[in-house]
């Protein structure tokens, strides 16, 4: 606890510094090429050549002989990696200090860097004067010391990012002193030298914190890589702020350290001077700071609004609180001694209590409150508070990325030093392999020996030989049979017991505060047995293997004998009474001896039998892990007694199986008079259930209560059919099979399990060739149909050729190759056009004449759509209105396949709608798979609804709008009527509005999300309508129209007012077109220009992101990154907007055109608008309008009292 209020007392003492410390202006050291320094080369990501030095520099116990300066604010101890593998992250892998770690950039002479290594008098002086601020008490006399300053930097910024932090500029520096033995680091920030906190990330535009602190480099190893300690000072704009305003050395924006005592820790310096510093201020002050953040070994310690008086009450909870006016320096110290128990400073800054990256502080909650009020921080213990704030250090693991290791009857724990996992209520185990307590268990393994028996100079060998065990639980007894033993060895082994006797011990009844077995290993441990019989001297050694619990729920273990044993005649038979054992416990190793006899009684001869009796000594050894975070798992006593009775052993000759029955408690070491050994429970002689537990009370008595997944009174249980209790138990693609006491989930025919072991994902047959090859194969989830190619007949695992009906594109090309060429009277001059067929015989609907160039597109019929007619060498994006044939095989339910939760990129490919998780900016393509199978449609336009999780589409082939919710379940047709070619599609999730393009009726329409109240926002001045997305927050539409003769992007209010044109020079064809609502950019696809291009709407200027892309249709945005997809590629193209590159592609497995994407994102973004509360008070339509709203009636409203109104 001491180290836990030492680190607390550390912050907020540096949160009182701002206003407590002396307002002399800090002077940087003497620096610039006039004193000699070397300047690093401009740039964005430079780093110096390697700077001998004359003395060594001491870091974390280790002599450092040469720095490398880089441009990012760092000092590294090794040659630095380049920016994006370190910045943002701590540790760092080379080694650095890091005074102010952020992406700087000093290209074009926007700062500089300079450096040098100096020995001259005054310099050290200066050094030595700082340190000895700091720590007073210090005799050191440095020899050189590396003076590096950052002077008047910038930050990196992207060409066409916001102008915020373009004219900010920060200066600092960093000075290390060092002698023959020691080393200090001084850190010197200016008044007013900090104007920026923080830099935008070149990946994902987001905004990341500088960084302050200390990392020692990381241990490489032939196959691993061990992270060294670290120490962070600050790494969030408050406590960056801050910087200049506070001290650790009595002295505005003066930070010193001692960085060469440990090999894992940094030592801050004494802040000696506060106390004084604090009586000179004025009485009436009232000592507030802003948020200030320490970080040492990454334990978090936020305070906000922290005042200045202190209190306290009760030993256990700690309440700080900070707001007297007056404080002097004995209330100071007589306040925290009160709060802390730690009489002096000098104990409070000892070495050993401050905290570091290898001796982290116990964790402890930080309860904020409102500003207004005076601030109370609740400090408890860990225990009592669990899990509040990230803790990591360089041999760590915590719950967060190993949960998996527990149980799923488990949970998971976070200590100082790592996480254990324990079982819940009802179950037993060790935390990794949990069991229903008091549920009968079975236990299966393969046994393997070559033993010698008496005198026989010839061993017996056998292997892969059967084990199986049933334990009933409450009662402690084992039951073990192993199978195919040859009776020349069978009855010779009847005294060894114990080699089922381990099972025993695993499942013995727990006597109170007493642990079996399987309670301390899990099942998982490993047992070397020697075995000495006495007399004689034979030995014997048994190794058993305990693998914990199977798929089957079944424990496996794997056992080997070796050695010799005295011979036991056949036939025989063998009495043990019963015997007590005592369990030693020690450090993840439990170990016994004993010694044992046995009675052999012989067959019968001349009706007499004869008896003898044997012994043996007994050793054994168990190692196992156990978790050493968790003190209460050594709770249980060192010491245990197994007592073992009922033992049963029998060989049968006929069927070659040997028999062990024995019945187990474990408890305390006694005699057996004890009363608490007389309870039913602990000596099995209870009425319980098999599947029941036996709870003892007082003296004899016990109730019964049945295992968890049985029902009843205790004395008889029943299985609970979890299946048929809880139907979808198993999720969806799976079947639930009910065992005893449990079930079982199975993926239904054409699934399979994903790589979590629980997911059913869909097998792809297509993959696996199961067509005719002259078929055509379509995977569908949970199964696959084929279809024989055009001229082919037959069920597509087998086709034949045949004579098929010609289709009417098929037929027109027949007729105008006999005459030559057709000619169409509405194109005068066109002349020898071939119509195109596709490979079902349907018109293409790009139609092209191969000797003019001209292109055209065309519907289903093969006639003309007006306004498509495009020049040579340029191919209009048309869109192909025949929907896939209908295959034959298994039908499949269009249901949509529930997302995992993340953020999602979600694209239509003609019959389907597929999706790609996103990790950060990345696609994670090995978990794309299909969302929705709809094979008889032609899906173009995606659009998303962030709040009810739904994906809305349209569809051409119908035509119609449907939608279908990301949860799982079917699709639901929205506006089937008085459809022409809807095309691009757009969700108000705000508002709760769809619109979208018709390009075949020339409007763009607005509906309600459930397709009712449509209303015709436009209907002229659109001649190919494609594109369309909306800006809800701000209450404005933009969409495309790709007219070959005037292309544009036109925008205009949510409610159809302010129509204007906001692009129409150096268009092509705009095909995609996507809003960005966290930086309000508008950019979009051109398939003409082949250009992707991004502006502000309400600023002047375009930017090109990337030239010579090849035909894209649509686009989406998220994080930095945009994403389109390409007709030519079929591909969706990542693009970082940031830098104007490709950095990624996804082809989906099968090859065909992509149409529209969008992006789901995993939670919506921020913001409202007029119409998200009650619907802005309209009757009707609500439409959005900057900084208000429009109440509009639908078309054709008949009879319903509607009001409009602005």
């Amino acid at each position: 606890m001491r180290a836990v209020r030492s680190c607390l007392r550390w912050a907020l003492l540096a949160l009182a510094l701002p206003l407590a410390l002396p307002a002399e202006r800090l002077v940087l050291l003497p620096h610039g090429e006039e004193r000699g320094d070397a300047a690093l080369a401009h740039g964005d990501d430079v780093r110096s050549a390697a700077l001998e030095l004359s003395t060594p520099l001491r870091f974390y116990g280790a002599a450092v002989r040469s720095l490398y300066v880089a441009t990012n604010g760092i000092i590294a101890v090794n040659e630095p990696s380049s920016e994006e593998k370190y910045l943002g992250q701590f540790p760092i892998s080379f080694g650095a200090i890091a005074p102010f770690m952020a992406d700087l950039d000093t290209t074009d002479g926007r700062g500089n860097v300079y450096y040098r290594e100096d020995s001259s008098s005054d310099v050290l002086q200066l050094a030595s004067d700082y340190i000895k601020r700091g720590f007073p008490e210090t005799t050191f006399d440095p020899s050189s010391v590396v003076i590096v300053t950052w002077k008047l930097v910038a930050p990196y910024q992207a060409l066409g990012e916001g102008h915020a932090l373009e004219e900010k500029r920060n200066t600092f520096q960093a000075v290390l002193a060092s002698s023959d033995s020691s080393s200090y680091a001084i850190f010197l920030y200016p008044e007013d030298s900090l104007q920026f906190y923080s830099t935008y990330s070149k990946k994902d535009d987001e905004k990341i914190p500088a960084m302050v602190g200390f990392s020692q480099a990381s241990t490489n190893y032939y196959f691993w890589e061990k992270p060294g300690s670290y120490n962070v000072i600050a790494n969030d704009e408050d406590s960056i702020r801050n910087l200049h305003k506070s001290s650790n050395a009595g002295k505005q924006g003066v930070w010193v350290f001692e960085i060469s005592s440990s090999s894992d820790s940094i030592v801050p310096a004494k802040i000696s001077n506060i106390l004084e510093s604090l009586k000179s201020n004025e009485q009436d002050q009232d000592m507030t700071s802003k948020p200030f953040m320490s970080d040492y070994g990454s334990t978090e310690i936020r305070q906000q609004y922290v005042t200045s008086s202190t209190d306290s009450t009760e030993e256990d909870q700690h309440y700080v609180t900070y707001s007297v006016p007056q404080l002097a320096e004995d209330d100071f110290l007589t306040s925290y001694q009160d709060v802390t128990g730690t009489p002096s400073t000098e104990s409070f800054y000892s070495h050993q209590d401050f905290p570091t990256a290898k001796a982290p502080p116990r964790q402890f909650q930080v309860q904020q409150f409102p500003p207004q009020q005076p601030q109370v921080i609740d400090v408890e213990e860990f225990d009592e508070t669990g899990i509040v704030f990230r803790y990591n250090t360089d041999v760590q693991q915590t719950c967060a990325n190993n949960r998996h290791q527990c149980s799923v009857h488990a949970i998971c724990k976070d200590y100082p030093n790592g996480f254990c996992c324990s079982c819940i209520a009802g179950y037993k185990g060790n935390g990794r392999q949990c069991i229903a307590e008091g549920s009968p268990q079975r236990v299966n393994g393969k046994v393997k020996g070559r033993i010698f028996v008496g005198n026989n100079p010839v061993p017996i060998i056998f292997e892969n030989t059967d084990l199986h065990s049933y334990v009933v639980m409450n009662q402690g007894r084992a039951y073990t049979a192993i199978s195919t033993i040859p009776e020349t060895l069978g009855y010779s082994l009847l005294p060894l017991a114990s080699i089922g006797g381990i099972i025993g011990w695993m499942f013995a009844v727990e006597q109170q505060g007493y642990k079996n077995g399987f309670s301390v290993t899990g099942g998982e441990f490993t047992r070397q047995t020697e075995v000495t019989f006495l007399g004689n001297n034979e030995k014997l050694v048994i190794k058993q293997k305990f693998s914990g619990i199977d798929e089957h729920g079944h424990l496996t273990i794997s056992t080997e004998m070796e050695g010799r044993i005295p011979e036991i005649p056949s036939g025989a038979s063998v009495h043990i009474e019963p015997y007590t054992e005592l369990y030693h416990t020690s450090s993840s190793v439990i170990t016994s001896s004993s010694t044992r006899e046995y009675t052999v009684t012989e067959p019968e001869r001349d009706g007499v039998a004869s008896t003898y009796t044997g012994a043996y000594q007994w050793r054994q050894t168990i190692s196992f892990d156990e978790c050493i975070h968790d003190d209460s798992h050594h709770a249980t006593s060192a010491t245990q007694q197994l007592s073992v009775d009922g033992v049963f052993v029998l060989y049968n000759r006929d069927e070659q199986i040997l028999r062990y029955a024995m019945s187990n408690s474990i408890g305390p070491i006694s005699d057996g008079s004890a009363d608490i050994n007389r309870n039913p429970c602990y000596t099995g002689t209870h009425n319980c259930d098999t599947n029941a537990i036996c709870r003892p009370g007082t003296g004899n008595r016990f109730f019964c209560e049945c295992s968890i997944g049985f029902r009843g009174d205790g004395s008889v249980c029943y299985d609970v059919d979890e299946c048929s209790e809880q139907p979808a138990l198993c999720g969806s693609n799976a079947i639930c099979n009910n065992q005893p006491g449990t079930y079982r989930c199975e993926c239904v025919e054409g699934y399979q399990f994903a790589a979590d072991g629980r997911t059913c994902v869909d097998i792809d047959e297509c993959q696996q060739g199961r067509c005719h090859p002259d078929a055509f194969c379509y995977n569908t989830p949970g199964s696959f149909s084929c279809q024989c190619k055009a001229g082919y007949r037959g069920d597509g695992f087998r086709c034949v050729l045949a004579e098929v009906e010609k289709t009417k594109c098929q037929l027109d090309r027949e007729v105008a190759l006999a005459s030559g060429g057709a000619f169409f009277p509405r194109e005068m001059g066109v002349r020898h056009f071939i119509p195109q067929c596709d490979e079902h015989g349907n018109y293409l609907p790009t139609q092209c004449h191969s000797s003019s160039g001209y292109c055209w597109c065309v519907d289903r019929y093969g006639n003309e759509i007006d306004g498509t007619r495009s020049g040579p060498g340029v191919r209009p994006p048309c869109l192909s209105t025949a929907a896939p044939p209908v295959v034959i095989g298994p039908s499949v339910r269009p249901d949509t396949v529930p997302l995992p939760p993340g953020t999602h990129l979600l694209f239509a490919q003609s019959g389907k709608i597929e999706h790609v998780p996103l990790e950060g900016n990345n696609m994670k393509k090995n978990g794309a798979k299909a969302l929705l199978h709809i094979p008889d449609k032609v899906v173009i336009g995606v659009a998303y609804d962030c709040t009810d999780k739904m994906v809305y589409w349209t569809d051409i082939s119908g035509p119609s709008i449907s939608r279908a919710s990301l949860n799982g379940g079917e699709p639901t047709t929205i506006i089937k009527t008085d459809l022409g070619s809807p095309e691009g599609i757009a969700v108000d999730h705000l508002g709760r509005n769809i619109f979208w393009t018709d390009s075949q009726l020339d409007r763009i329409e607005v509906a309600r999300l459930d397709g009712r109240q449509r209303r015709i926002l436009f209907d002229t001045g659109l001649v190919n309508p494609r594109a369309i997305v909306v800006d809800p927050m701000r209450g404005n539409l933009y969409w495309t129209d790709w007219n070959r003769e005037a292309p544009k992007i036109e925008t205009s209010y949510m409610d159809g007012t302010n129509r204007r044109i906001l692009v129409k020079d150096d268009l092509g064809l705009p095909n995609g077109l996507t809003f960005d609502p966290y930086s309000s950019m508008l950019c979009w696809v051109d398939a003409g220009t082949k250009r992707l291009e991004c502006m502000n709407p309400n600023q002047l200027g375009r930017r090109k992101i990337i030239e010579g892309i090849q035909y894209p249709f649509s686009v989406t945005s998220y994080g930095k990154n945009l994403y389109y997809t390409d007709w030519r590629r079929d591909a969706v193209v990542a693009v970082d907007r940031t830098i104007s590159t490709e950095n990624d592609n996804f082809q989906p497995h099968k090859r065909s055109r992509l149409y529209g994407i969008t992006t789901a994102f995993a939670q919506c973004p921020g913001g409202h608008n007029y119409c998200t509360v009650n619907n802005g008070g309209c009757t009707h339509l609500c439409l959005a309008t900057p900084g208000g709203r429009s109440c509009r009636c639908p078309d054709n409203t008949v009879g319903v009292d509607c009001i409009e109104r602005n």
